[in-house]
């Protein structure tokens, strides 16, 4: 080959052809070196004949510089690469960046210096060394990574090293992970996870294409199942490839995983340090890393085998991405098992509505788990109509709930008190001049955090100290919270409860794997009575001795006219009353709302999912929407509004006029700032028939709306904001 074509890691340029110099050996998928005028760019060798572009003279091009010694990007993965960028109106790079996520990987072998407790009690063990040799234990890492784990300053850490307590040692950086041992300890499976596992093991044995729904109610054991198809894959010398919704579920499942198996997974999350990606993506090129479990970002690794592809809490919506390549991970996991000729697994307790439908179209497989596992059975779940039983002025919690809180604790047993709202309260205004606090970035308000003193902008971050005094009036102790967050009920929980040992459990406290698995040990160990959580606790855990589960606000998600708002109503409640009675002790959740004549309330209450999901379906055929219909959003951004403005309109303008196609729009978006950036917004209404990608792309690429303008397209938007 003395010429090849490169898709170079920039979304500006199209792919590039390059001279092959004498004594280079290419192939499709070699990731190599290429230089763009004065800089070096990374690229990836892709075949020619898919590209479509025109050939450059032989007398123009320039040579390659290098090529990575790591295994070419497969051939299906290119394939799905392709797919994603042509399903979602994403450059190809841009999807491509995805697969390349560890640039160090590409580089030679690489050592650094760990560290690790020597067993050596040091001559001054002060209390903070005490506590940091106790919870490091036989943990090795990082100084900053061990004193994370510690709960210690870094200079804890290095004069415990002074004091050789710990000590270096000098680790290769592509050592092997350690192999799972499919028989290591088989679960003890009742007859019906036994006929799902063995359906499931049998389909990755077979090696082929085959989607599938594991539809099990909380509890049912669907983890021990699935596993059993990763065992199959093991034992077949392939790759296996589990995605979970959220990185703090990575440390309580890779706990089960090690139960099972023997040894931990490879994980794959935003948590890890460069030199742990390094060393799992080249695992996972190499083939060598035989069991992956990650984040929606793992979908995108150069597997080498793959031959299950599992994903856990299949309906969670942190699987599609919001920012850069709009992607959802649960459907192009079916695209990649497609592609790699694997089954792919969906497994949940409540099944998105799509993929209740593809099942329905006989395309899913499903598989069904009807009961608990063992003695353990459903939660009763009760509505408590906060018209007829309101709480206390200034509380929050109705009496009927604290009744039911004080005989949980009288029993020793533990409750969740659930309301999806982190901090102290979502709108802090003065009670003199009515000024409320709102984000100069974006058209959102500063939520109040009290335990760290701070009004914050959960959408861009903006946070600041909490004023003593308003920066309008200047009035003093004027400021009032207005609505409850999780720290307001933790609040009035401490006063209700005084001698409760509480946690409060959100993305603010929960931030790592380790954090995860230090809160999953004190929940075992029964050190904590009451625990207080946004969605972060509804999926996941399991805690035999959590037998109350209390549901604040129940009408919270049903807010905003969100085309999913009820489905994702009933499945976040149904998961957090999941965490009720999953041991032998029965569980009980109360559900305070508004409306308990609301059909998502009353199928809660009646345990009446079917009817739900039969009326949800009917409603969304009747309006064509998805999976019925297609819809596309396309955002208009620019940090000058009027500029926006006028692109949002000229878009609009220019509307083909297609059969099957409905264009609303353009208007301002509900959230109509966001990180300084004004925000106009177009939805595109098409059949499913209709390829509305391909007129999208004809539609916008004929337009020039210059480079103080960006205009986003999501498809299959799951985000209205």
């Amino acid at each position: 080959m003395s010429r090849t074509r490169v898709i170079v890691m920039n979304a500006a340029l199209g792919p590039l052809d390059y001279r092959v110099p004498h004594g280079m050996t290419v192939e499709p998928g070699s990731i190599v070196v290429v230089p763009l005028g004065p800089r070096q760019l990374l690229g990836v060798v892709w075949e020619p004949e898919r590209l479509g572009t025109e050939e450059v003279g032989d007398n123009r091009l320039r040579n390659l510089l290098a090529v990575a010694d790591v295994p070419p990007i497969p051939a299906p993965l290119r394939r799905l690469v392709e797919w994603t960028a042509d399903y979602y109106l994403a450059p190809l790079s841009a999807v491509l960046r995805m697969a390349l996520a560890s640039t160090s990987a590409l580089e030679g072998q690489k050592l650094i210096v760990e560290y690790r407790a020597t067993g050596t009690v040091p001559p001054r063990l002060t209390p903070q060394r005490e506590q940091a040799l106790v919870r490091i234990g036989d943990r090795q890492g990082l100084i900053r990574e061990l004193a994370t784990i510690a709960d210690v300053s870094d200079a804890v850490i290095r004069g415990l090293v002074k004091a050789g307590a710990i000590e270096g040692v000098e680790v290769d950086l592509d050592s092997p992970f350690p192999l799972p041992d499919p028989d290591h300890a088989p679960p003890l499976l009742s007859p019906e996870q036994r006929a799902a596992a063995d359906t499931l093991a049998a389909a990755t044995t077979a090696a082929a294409f085959e989607p599938f729904l594991l539809d099990g109610v909380t509890g049912s054991g669907k983890t021990e199942v699935y596993l059993e198809a990763v065992a199959a894959a093991l034992r077949a010398d392939r790759q296996s490839l589990i995605l979970l919704p959220e990185i703090a579920l990575t440390e309580p499942f890779l706990k089960r995983f090690t139960g099972r198996f023997g040894v931990e997974p490879v994980a794959w999350h935003s948590g890890l340090r460069s030199s742990q990606r390094r060393r799992a993506w080249r695992a996972i090129a190499t083939g060598e890393a035989k069991v992956v479990v990650g984040a929606r970002s793992a979908l995108f690794l150069p597997y080498a085998r793959l031959g299950v592809i599992v994903v856990d809490e299949a309906h969670e919506t942190s699987f599609k991405q919001e920012d850069g390549v709009h992607y959802h991970a649960r459907d192009v996991a079916v695209m990649r098992g497609r592609f790699e000729g694997c089954p792919v697994i969906l497994a949940s307790a409540t099944p998105a509505i799509e993929t209740r439908h593809q099942v329905e179209l006989g395309r899913y497989r499903e598989v069904k788990l009807p009961d608990r596992y063992g003695a353990a059975q459903l939660p009763r779940i009760e509505a408590i109509d906060l018209l007829a039983e309101p709480p206390v002025r200034g509380r929050w919690l109705a009496p009927r709930l604290v009744t039911a809180i004080d005989a949980t604790l009288a029993r020793g047993e533990q409750v969740l008190l659930f309301l999806n709202r982190r901090g102290y309260a979502p709108l802090t205004l003065c009670r003199t001049c009515g000024h409320r606090f709102q984000c100069p970035n974006c058209t959102a308000w500063m939520v109040e955090h009290r335990l760290i003193n701070r009004l914050s902008c959960h959408h861009c971050g903006h946070a600041y100290p909490t004023p003593r005094a308003c920066p309008e009036c200047s009035d003093e102790d004027s400021l009032v919270a207005c609505g409850p967050g999780v720290e307001r009920i933790a609040d009035e929980v401490a006063a209700l409860y005084p001698d409760a040992k509480t946690a409060i459990v959100t993305s603010d406290t929960i931030w790592s794997p380790a954090k995860a698995a230090e809160f999953v040990g004190r929940m075992e160990a029964g050190d904590i009575d009451i625990v207080v959580g946004t969605q972060l606790v509804t999926k996941g855990y399991h805690f035999p001795n959590l037998t109350l589960v209390g549901v604040i606000d129940a009408d919270l998600g049903l807010e905003g006219g969100d085309l999913r708002a009820a489905e994702r109503t009933f499945q976040q409640i149904s998961q957090v009353a999941g965490r009720a009675g999953r041991g032998t002790k029965p569980g009980t959740v109360l559900v305070q709302t508004h409306a308990p004549g609301a059909r998502v309330i009353e199928a809660l209450v009646s345990g009446d999912a079917e009817s739900f999901y039969a009326a949800e379906t009917d409603a969304r055929r009747e309006a064509d929407a998805p999976p019925f219909g297609r819809f596309a959003a396309i955002v208009v951004s620019s940090e000058d509004k009027a500029l926006a403005d006028q692109t949002a309109r000229t878009v609009a303008r220019s509307v083909p006029q297609v059969d099957g196609m409905h264009v609303f729009g353009p208007a301002p978006a509900p959230l109509a700032m966001l990180r300084g950036r004004h925000r106009f917004r177009l939805l595109v209404h098409a059949t499913r028939s209709l390829d509305v990608q391909d007129v999208i792309r004809d539609w916008l690429g004929a337009l020039d709306w210059g480079p103080k303008v960006r205009v986003a397209v999501d498809v299959d938007p799951y985000n209205f904001l």
